[in-house]
């Protein structure tokens, strides 16, 4: 499965840097959860990759737990404002412009084969050419190996929790459905829908041969975005309606609207400000204050983990 997405491949660093400040990082739970199955299962902590690792976020967390790091995306913007972030990293880290399908192969010293333990790919896997990226997955990882997957779905306003929140919520879905579906595409369906359709070795034709299809773990949380599983993972969360509209900017559909619109971008009439404008004008009418404004949001996370065979 090919999903050809273009849009974070072309960021700037300038992209790149705003998508870091506007995209929140995962929960050091998540990394305990993963790190933890991991090693229970004969992992070891020498080398890790992280694959369409963006600006690096992801790479820099799971770099506290091995030797060596690695973080890999086809996007030279991402990786100049990765590079920019490790300076003050107290720990080695090395980041590459490579693609998940190569996984390194082209860069030189090239990734050697047999070589990782742990291969991951944070809120990434659903814009992979899956069988390219899965055989490739097959040849750099150790025997007992694992390659973990996550993804974090888009905030959800919740109804209940925020002030005037179901009308929020009408309008947050009324901009989504009438002027950013056209935008979307498959990848982010995948993930809204918790990878349930995302490509496994044994579910491609012909199947990818290495991987141990019993090792298969997998784990939701918040599926339902309704808040009544919310956990140390920070599936709940509340913001400002500015640090929505930057969260919102940081969409792959809400990229491509501004990259249709240009003369919008930044101005009143860019989609972002427009949503947070009429979010705010209903928190007003529910009482709240100028500068007050926050809103109580709920996105789930699914993981995937499977382990390359042993023999």
């Amino acid at each position: 499965m090919s999903l050809e997405e273009e849009t974070f491949r072309a960021y700037t660093q300038a992209q790149g840097s705003n998508y870091a400040v506007g995209r929140p990082g995962y929960s050091p739970k998540l990394y305990e959860i993963i790190i933890g199955h991991h090693t229970s299962t004969g992992g070891q902590l020498d080398t890790v990759i992280d694959v369409g690792c963006g600006t690096g976020q992801a790479s820099l967390d799971l770099a506290t737990y091995f030797t060596h790091t690695i973080g890999l995306d086809p996007s030279e913007g991402m990786i100049s404002a990765a590079r920019a972030s490790a300076k003050s990293a107290n720990f080695p880290i090395r980041f590459e412009v490579s693609d998940a399908e190569a996984l390194g192969v082209d860069l030189k010293p090239p990734i050697a084969d047999v070589s990782v333990d742990l291969l991951t790919a944070a809120t990434a896997a659903h814009w992979f050419d899956m069988a390219r990226f899965w055989t490739s997955a097959a040849r750099v990882l150790k025997p007992g190996g694992t390659v973990a997957l996550w993804a974090r779905t888009g905030m959800a306003v919740d109804p209940i929790r925020t002030l005037n929140g179901v009308a929020v919520k009408a309008v947050v879905d009324e901009i989504f459905t009438n002027e950013l579906q056209t935008f979307s595409k498959l990848g982010s369906k995948l993930t809204r829908d918790l990878y349930v359709d995302l490509p496994l070795p044994w579910t491609l034709n012909p199947p990818v041969e290495g991987f141990d299809q019993g090792s298969f773990f997998r784990k939701e949380w918040n599926k339902y975005r309704d808040g009544r599983n919310n956990n140390d993972l920070g599936t709940g969360t509340i913001v400002t309606t500015e640090e929505f509209e930057n969260l919102i900017g940081t969409n792959s559909t809400v990229t491509r609207w501004r990259e249709a619109h240009p003369d919008k971008v930044g101005t009143e009439e860019d989609i972002g400000r427009k949503m947070r404008k009429r979010i705010e004008s209903l928190l007003h009418e529910a009482g709240v204050e100028p500068d007050e404004e926050v809103l109580t949001g709920q996105v789930a996370i699914v993981l995937l983990m499977v382990k390359k065979d042993v023999a």
